[in-house]
């Protein structure tokens, strides 16, 4: 059973940094595309970034250049880095995992398994 759990969140002010951390178990790790998408609540669901098994990565173009997305197989955790962060970037963050069928992007990111999501905030 896929388990993610998402850490990290909070408040921060416009140009402030954070890092996300996702947990993951009940699976192996390397099966999945991993990554991150948001949610603001009455919105669209956005991909933010993905990275397969091989360190490869993908970003959406809001987040690229102020976001990195990476992952530490052997501790089965993914992470994301978000420097220079803007009011728009305030949203529910959740972890994902999705299949390779679906290749390793954003725009399908949020189409497999997600956790409970962790709440950033950032105000101006």
């Amino acid at each position: 059973q896929v388990q993610l759990v998402e850490s990290g969140g909070g408040s921060v002010q416009s140009g402030g940094s954070l890092r996300l951390s996702c947990a993951a178990s009940g699976y192996t790790y390397t099966d999945y595309c991993m990554g991150w998408y948001r949610q603001v609540p009455r919105k669209e669901r956005e991909g933010v970034a993905a990275i397969d098994k091989d360190g490869i990565a993908d970003y959406a173009e809001p987040v690229k250049g102020r976001f990195t997305i990476s992952q530490d197989i052997a501790k089965n955790t993914l992470y994301l880095h978000m420097n220079s962060l803007k009011p728009e970037d305030t949203a529910m963050y959740y972890c994902a995992a999705v299949t390779y069928a679906l290749g390793c992007t954003v725009a399908y990111i949020d189409a497999g398994y997600f956790g409970q999501g962790t709440q950033v905030t950032v105000s101006s």
